[in-house]
């Protein structure tokens, strides 16, 4: 017989089309997938050393509410020490992947164990690094993490700033999000420079570290990803929010290693796309 008392429930359990199959992750469930799928030595990165490091090194971190808790999502970075790639994944509120030198997996021994369970424990993935096929393979290799719905960590200058300015980013980035229609939160870190030099073996307690996480950018309205323009017009809006944040001198030219050969130096000035 019927109580006349209305379940709240009801309308929910009747007209809900999801299954528990396909209703979307909670921003829980999906970290807990990421730490497991990472492995013990990243959940304990998280857990265990992140606090701590937190505890020691007392970073600020800025802009924590705009990084989307699930989903696909690209954190673009500009890159001035060994420790950004430390202190994003620390900082950030989700589990986030990024790339690293095949090298540091390869090693054998007991060092090369070290090596291999320390990056991977991070959350890193090996990349042989190189223009041509290996920056293809990169690329195919971020988006299929996308593609899993994770979070990965980009640089797009590419390499380290020596001098502390921010220089043009390349395309690969920027091709990534319109392929993928990943958002992009930009990052800027300030001080990592100084708390790790170039040549430091350990970073130092002083100067505090700064991390600032932007508000998320939507590049689809640049176009396709198969469109030259479109990626360059990405880059640009992307490179622009990183510079707003980081406050950095910027540079009018791309970041790379001095040309080895007659023949490398010849493609450094001819007019290309750099990835």
């Amino acid at each position: 017989m019927h109580s006349g008392v209305c379940d709240p429930e009801y309308p929910r359990e009747v007209t809900s089309a999801e299954s528990p199959e396909t209703a979307e992750p909670t921003a829980r469930e999906a970290e807990q997938k990421a730490m497991t799928d990472a492995g013990f030595f990243y959940f304990l990165g998280r857990r265990v050393v992140a606090p701590l490091a937190r505890l020691g090194y007392r970073p600020r971190i800025e802009g924590r509410h705009n990084v989307p808790r699930t989903g696909p999502l690209i954190l673009a970075s500009n890159h001035l020490s060994f420790i950004d790639s430390f202190a994003i994944p620390l900082a950030a509120p989700r589990t986030v992947h990024f790339l690293a030198k095949a090298s540091y997996f390869e090693g054998a021994g007991l060092r090369g164990w070290i090596s291999r369970e320390f990056f991977t424990g991070l959350g890193a993935s090996p990349v042989q690094r190189g223009a041509g096929q290996a920056a293809l393979d990169a690329l195919d290799q971020q988006r299929r993490m996308l593609e899993d719905g994770r979070a990965i960590a980009l640089y797009p200058e590419g390499t380290r700033s020596l001098d502390g300015r921010l220089y043009k980013g390349r395309t690969g980035v920027a091709f990534l999000a319109l392929q993928t229609g990943a958002p992009v939160v930009p990052v800027g870190l300030i001080g990592t420079n100084l708390a790790m030099p170039v040549g430091a073996n350990f970073p130092r307690l002083r100067p505090r570290v700064t991390v600032r996480f932007g508000e998320p950018l939507d590049l689809s309205a640049h176009g396709a990803a198969t469109s030259g323009r479109a990626r360059s017009g990405a880059t640009d809006e992307i490179m622009a929010a990183i510079h707003a944040l980081s406050g950095q001198e910027l540079a009018a030219s791309y970041n790379e290693a001095p040309a080895q050969g007659t023949i490398e130096r010849i493609k450094q000035v001819l007019p290309h796309e750099r990835r």
